[in-house]
């Protein structure tokens, strides 16, 4: 899956606005970390999830390809969770009123700390030296919800490749706040998984015209092993 298709006119812009249609292609991978959004039961097991995306089971290869490259290369890898629990019900209230009640409690049995939903997927390959960081809201970088940002500058992490599901939620929602909190994003166009090609390529175009890069797998991993 590559659902990517930008604009010649976007594209465009990006370059003059930025002089380069990548602004963030010189990769440094010994300060890159790739960040994988829930990549969990929840969001990819039809038997326990409760938002299930289909597409998020076709990334998976591409996103361990990445980690293995990243891992090679000097950087990080960071697998995120999200995570239900008493205080972010309650944090969260307004967006969880727009529920019906059983999807609320559909949505809070299967992202419990607890359950089978809030595990990675099996088929991600997670390594010892990996970190696994919990979020309790769509974004992995808002602000006092998360400690991914203090765990990645801790590393000297500057920059960050945005993989997983789903692209136009808590993937972009993830690398809009963390270009806003002053790290080089990129999202990985054939790592990030949404429920349809019109609002994975709609969310990669706006997150591109604006905030940050956008390359595919091939791309990246050129990029992170190149010989300068």
């Amino acid at each position: 899956m590559n659902w990517l298709d930008i604009p010649e006119q976007v594209t465009a812009r990006v370059v003059a606005r930025c002089g380069s249609a990548h602004p963030h292609a010189n990769l440094d991978p010994g300060r890159t970390a790739l960040v994988v959004v829930d990549l969990q039961n929840a969001f990819m097991d039809d038997t326990v999830g409760h938002a299930v995306c289909p597409k998020a089971r076709e990334i998976v290869p591409n996103v361990n390809l990445l980690a293995s490259t990243v891992r090679a290369s000097g950087g990080g890898v960071f697998w995120i969770k999200m995570i239900s629990d008493e205080r972010s019900l309650l944090e969260r209230s307004n967006a969880d009123a727009m529920l019906t009640p059983q999807s609320q409690a559909r949505r809070a049995a299967a992202l419990s700390e607890a359950s089978k939903g809030q595990e990675l997927w099996p088929d991600l390959d997670v390594r010892p030296e990996d970190e696994i960081v919990r979020k309790y809201r769509f974004s992995a970088f808002m602000p006092g919800t998360c400690d991914l940002p203090y765990r990645l500058r801790a590393r000297g992490f500057d920059t960050v490749l945005i993989t997983g599901t789903v692209t136009n939620v808590c993937c972009e929602s993830s690398a809009r706040d963390a270009m806003m909190t002053n790290f080089k994003t990129v999202m990985v166009s054939d790592a990030n998984a949404a429920m349809t090609e019109e609002e994975h390529r709609a969310s990669l175009i706006a997150f591109y015209a604006i905030f940050g890069d956008v390359m595919d797998t091939d791309f990246v991993i050129q990029r992170l092993t190149r010989n300068d």
